[in-house]
């Protein structure tokens, strides 16, 4: 598998923000959005000498379908494969020769272009990112090799316990809605696209006014927006209508096990939770921080340390523009499947029925606000979360409103979201078989 530098990770679980005080010493960004309608970022941070690119497009999993599951992600991976100007090989000599990375995927509210390299060579960079948006080539012999991979990628995620079982949970909490399916489409759905198709979802989603372009690094705005304007000034916009998606049904609330060869047992208990826009989101991450934020929090405490039933235990919650899950897990032993299944619903029970402490509710926020940091730490991380929260439609500066919300959230508010949001699970229950 042809890649230039290391990906980035799964956006459906990763978070980002920094308190409201630490936000407001971050460096300025620029907005611009051109004639054509393509929206353009740009954060200077002159203390560091090295640029990232994040050109993202409101395209994924999430508009898909069952016939063309996984789409995005396979047209995203084969347009790093070579452009008009470049073989894959060239193209990789090209982003070496500055130091830098290139890559691309698409994941479930949106796919992305991506490259760092060194600030002096920003627009070369730049170019090089706009080559692969505005001309891939998809060879035929390309798409071949990256339908291979992706094919073999699936089959690997469906041998893995845990992914197998959180893959049989997201469809049992969002039935045939599309954030059921995983971004990597199913070997059915991969195995029948054809380069048409995926030249056909090019020229489909590929338009400015569904795009954003960040860039974050020692560099200076009024460039930056000069070079987007000569790369990408020339794209026309379509009068296509915007991405829609549709409505997620009520989950059935059903408990599943599935026989499947492996040394553990994985108990997975989910949930249907709130849009990332709603007034609850906050609490709701503050909720799964007390459940299954790190070493400090109940499930870990109670069903690990105290029970030694759990080899691994958390809990889950991504950034959705649509109802977000809520998924408590735990892996045991098969013979302590019972008893781990029984101590994780008591803890989700207890949860709505008796207020988490003061302590807790610090501790929990803490931990949300010190992940949230921590994924902030790089211009390449950065430049994804400025492009993904202005692509999605909630505006870059999404995190600073998300701290302040964070940091206003109370014993009540998390009482509130577990009486509302931690009703009829919908459990799965992968037990090994002999």
């Amino acid at each position: 598998m042809i890649r230039f530098g290391p990906p980035l990770g799964a956006v459906l679980l990763a978070l980002t923000l920094t308190t409201a005080g630490a936000w407001a010493q971050e460096p300025t960004v620029t907005r611009q959005v051109l004639t054509n309608g393509l929206t353009v970022l740009v954060r200077e941070n002159p203390a560091v000498g090295v640029v990232a690119v994040s050109l993202q497009v409101r395209a994924g999993s999430r508009f898909e379908t069952e016939a063309n599951s996984g789409i995005t992600n396979f047209l995203h991976r084969t347009m790093v494969r070579g452009t008009a100007r470049r073989t894959a090989v060239q193209l990789a000599t090209s982003v070496e020769d500055i130091g830098g990375s290139l890559d691309a995927s698409g994941e479930v509210e949106a796919a992305e272009v991506r490259g760092q390299a060194l600030a002096l060579h920003w627009e070369t960079l730049l170019t090089l990112v706009a080559d692969v948006a505005l001309q891939p080539a998809l060879r035929p012999d390309e798409v071949e090799r990256e339908r291979r991979l992706l094919l073999a990628q699936i089959k690997a995620r469906a041998d893995a316990p845990f992914a197998f079982a959180f893959d049989a949970m997201l469809r049992e909490l969002y039935g045939t809605n599309a954030y059921g399916r995983s971004h990597f489409g199913s070997r059915e759905s991969i195995e029948r696209l054809t380069r048409d198709d995926l030249l056909a979802h090019y020229r489909a989603i590929y338009q400015p006014d569904r795009m954003v372009l960040a860039v974050s690094g020692q560099v200076d705005h009024k460039r930056v927006v000069k070079a987007a304007e000569r790369l990408f000034g020339r794209m026309t916009r379509l009068t296509a209508s915007a991405p829609t998606a549709d409505a997620v049904s009520a989950p059935s609330g059903e408990r599943r096990v599935i026989p499947r060869p492996a040394q553990q047992a994985q108990i997975l208990v989910g949930y249907l939770g709130p849009a990332l826009s709603d007034p609850l989101y906050p609490s709701v991450r503050v909720l799964a921080a007390a459940l299954g934020g790190g070493m400090a929090g109940r499930l870990f405490v109670e069903l690990r340390d105290r029970r030694g039933l759990a080899y691994s235990t958390g809990a889950l919650t991504p950034y959705r523009t649509g109802p977000a899950f809520v998924v408590a897990f735990i892996g045991t032993a098969p013979d302590s499947a019972t008893a781990a299944e029984e101590g994780l619903l008591r803890e989700l029970a207890r949860m709505r029925e008796a207020p988490i402490s003061a302590d807790e509710l610090a501790r929990a926020k803490a931990y949300v606000r010190g992940q949230l940091v921590m994924d902030r730490r790089t211009n390449a991380r950065i430049a994804w979360y400025l492009a993904f929260f202005e692509v999605i439609g909630v505006g870059w500066n999404f995190p600073d409103r998300y701290a302040r919300a964070l940091e206003a959230v109370t014993v009540q508010d998390v009482t509130l979201a577990a009486e509302r949001y931690l009703t009829r699970p919908n459990i799965v229950v992968l037990q090994p078989t002999r």
